[in-house]
């Protein structure tokens, strides 16, 4: 039988995973903020390069770019914390304006098909990871510097949003290049699939599905497993973090009585550490 007070480690090892999840938060939204931030010096770049444009001309519309990106960077937090849901021709729409200035005054070809009108509400963090999807695409086309034509899809069957993005490139792009691993990232985060296929001089296509609805969420283990109602005290406050000693106090108990309780819970979740028992208590886990 398992000894309780062998695992306290176990549960330094559930905080250390918390903090992982967190910075990899984190790292989830600098990496979004860094693609906005590439999208918008590409398309200065695409202004002060362009012929159609005098000088007097380019620099204006060199400021106006920068300026709106400002005013985009100063709002992205409070977007992004208040929006809920998000109408997915809207959503589309977001993408069109972030894209436009690198569409005009760039050299490739971008050409949106829009989604159906009745087509589903996108979640928030679905429609900031479509977004960055489609633009990381955009502008790994743009380095590749072998793309002159650009299709952007998206659909929604109900459960999915569906997007499709096609070139007309030099058709030599797999899932393992290291332009798309932004992409495949953020697609694995939401449970979604990627697919690639390339024709040797045709082009290439990327397929991406992503999910709408999240994953169902365990139930807690207290409402799955069969426990007394002293097991189901001794649980929460293992969950809590209290060591043996500090629960037989609070509950008027002999430590060994406690030791007892939580052996028992153990072997009815079917785990060996107090730690995986916090984890399973909690809602979500």
């Amino acid at each position: 039988m398992p000894d309780p007070d062998l695992d306290d480690t176990a549960f330094d090892d559930t905080a250390s995973a918390a903090s992982r999840r967190w910075r990899a938060e984190q790292a989830r939204l600098s990496a979004e903020q860094t693609d906005r931030h590439a999208v918008v010096l590409e398309s200065v770049l695409a202004v002060l390069r362009s012929t159609r444009l005098d000088d007097r001309a380019s620099r204006a519309m060199a400021i106006d770019v920068a300026a709106s990106a400002l005013v985009g960077l100063r709002t992205a937090s409070d977007e992004r914390s208040s929006v809920q849901l998000e109408p997915v021709v809207g959503a589309f729409a977001r993408l069109r304006s972030d894209l436009r200035p690198l569409v005009r005054f760039g050299d490739l070809d971008v050409q949106f098909v829009e989604p159906p009108s009745t087509g589903r509400a996108l979640p928030g963090e679905v429609a900031h990871a479509a977004r960055a999807i489609v633009r990381s695409a955009v502008l790994a086309l743009v380095d590749a510097g072998e793309s002159r034509k650009v299709r952007i899809q998206w659909d929604c069957d109900g459960l999915n949003l569906l997007i499709g993005i096609r070139d007309d490139g030099a058709g030599e792009l797999t899932p393992h290049d290291d332009s798309l691993r932004p992409i495949a990232e953020r697609v694995t985060a939401l449970n979604g699939g990627f697919d690639v296929t390339a024709t040797p001089g045709w082009g290439s296509s990327l397929a991406i599905t992503l999910p709408l609805d999240p994953p169902a969420v365990p139930e807690p283990l207290a409402d799955v497993v069969s426990l007394s109602p002293r097991e189901r005290e001794v649980l929460k406050l293992v969950a809590s973090g209290a060591q043996n000693r500090a629960i037989a106090e609070q509950l008027g108990v002999s430590a060994n009585t406690v030791k007892f309780h939580v052996s028992n819970v153990l072997r009815k979740a079917g785990v060996r550490t107090r730690g995986e028992l916090a984890v399973l208590s909690r809602p979500g886990a």
